[in-house]
């Protein structure tokens, strides 16, 4: 059987078209037209007034919280249930992460833990530098709450958006909170450049700084003159073509995936012991990924044993993130709470949900998850 993959990338003649423009324009290198203006029209998209187009989500992340002064010794809250590079960026300045637990009714960082962890945190003086919320599988975290918290605190927030792209917090777009947000393109986001990240803000010195760092920190003199460390993060701009070719069909892969979100709900959302991940009540998702929690006791298998039934099939299918605080490389670091997020790791499954998933691959996947349920 034709392999079904998670979440590949979607391309068509758009894609195709504006980037043999780009490239018979000559403008190959990390700066260019199609540069400048995916950086224009994804800050327009996301409602803020400036955007440095980067080789990473987590290139920008990094930037983001060097900008912030983040440096060794310090310390960041992150949530404990995300992808590594939102602590490994932490890591690349010599800082160390503090984690904390989700809320079970969103399965973003909880507001009431990081508020818990700041005050206790404010009676020692020993307050983190900046904290970084991730808006995950899609879905925004709560951001009021985590805005009052860091404003009374006088605390950055950094947002990472990096699988959220189109979706909203209460009407704002995912990306327009906090001192800076970013964004990846990686292959498997709803949209990419291959490989690439965005790092976006309304603070305009802050991105143009973004911009003379990720060149290398090249001062303006006819020769190469440096006065600080850079880093070689920019995008190209062959690729900012593919940006804003996929941009453009954002809507569109957006609309797909929740039709996929919801054919899943509708197929299997009956079986005992299966449940979805909660869509918060404060926002809309982008449903980049449908995710489940299947009960072993009840089900009649458990996710691992899903997992490779689907693999045996040629159906890719991922368990949710491994909590941070349990990874081998972050043992012992300060962690506020863990049930909730080791229970979703024990039990989450991550189903394929690429925008360009047929009916009948989605019947495949959900009738192979179905035959596996004991009976009624």
């Amino acid at each position: 059987m034709t392999r079904i993959y998670l979440s590949p990338p979607e391309v068509g003649p758009d894609e195709r078209a504006m980037m043999l423009a780009a490239f018979d324009s000559n403008w190959i290198a990390p700066l260019g037209p199609d540069v400048d203006a995916f950086e224009s029209e994804l800050a327009h998209r996301v409602g803020v007034a400036h955007a440095a187009a980067l080789s990473s989500g987590t290139a920008a992340l990094h930037l983001a919280l060097l900008q912030l002064g983040v440096g060794p010794g310090d310390e960041v809250v992150v949530p404990s249930f995300t992808f590594v590079a939102t602590a490994n960026a932490v890591k690349y300045l010599g800082a160390e992460p503090v984690f904390i637990d989700s809320h079970p009714d969103t399965w973003t960082i909880d507001p009431a833990l990081v508020a818990d962890e700041l005050a206790e945190r404010a009676r020692r003086g020993n307050l983190p530098k900046a904290v970084v919320t991730v808006d995950l599988y899609g879905q925004s975290a709560d951001y009021d709450p985590l805005l009052e918290i860091c404003a009374h605190h006088d605390i950055p927030l950094v947002a990472d958006a990096a699988e959220a792209l189109g979706a909203t917090y209460r009407g704002r777009p995912c990306g327009s909170m906090g001192r800076a947000a970013i964004f990846s393109f990686n292959g498997n986001k709803i949209i990419t450049t291959s490989g690439g990240g965005m790092l976006v803000s309304d603070d305009p010195e802050l991105v143009e700084r973004t911009r003379f760092l990720a060149t290398q920190a090249r001062e303006p003199f006819p020769h190469y003159e440096h006065t600080t460390v850079g880093y070689n993060y920019r995008l190209s701009n062959l690729l900012a073509a593919l940006g804003r070719a996929q941009l453009r069909g954002l809507d569109s892969h957006i609309e797909r995936r929740r039709a996929i979100n919801r054919r899943y709900r509708d197929a299997l959302g009956e079986l005992s012991g299966v449940a979805f991940m909660p869509t918060a009540d404060y926002g809309e998702p982008n449903y980049w990924l449908t995710c489940i929690t299947i009960d072993p006791e009840r089900f009649g298998a458990n996710r691992e044993a899903v997992r490779q039934a689907l693999e045996r099939e040629n159906i890719e299918a991922r368990p949710t993130w491994k909590p941070l605080h349990l990874q081998p490389v972050f043992a012992g670091r300060p962690m506020r709470g863990g049930a909730v997020t080791e229970a979703i790791f024990d039990q989450g499954l991550c189903l394929p949900s690429g925008s360009a998933l047929t009916t009948g691959d989605q019947d495949r996947v959900t009738g192979i998850i179905a035959s596996l349920a004991r009976p009624a």
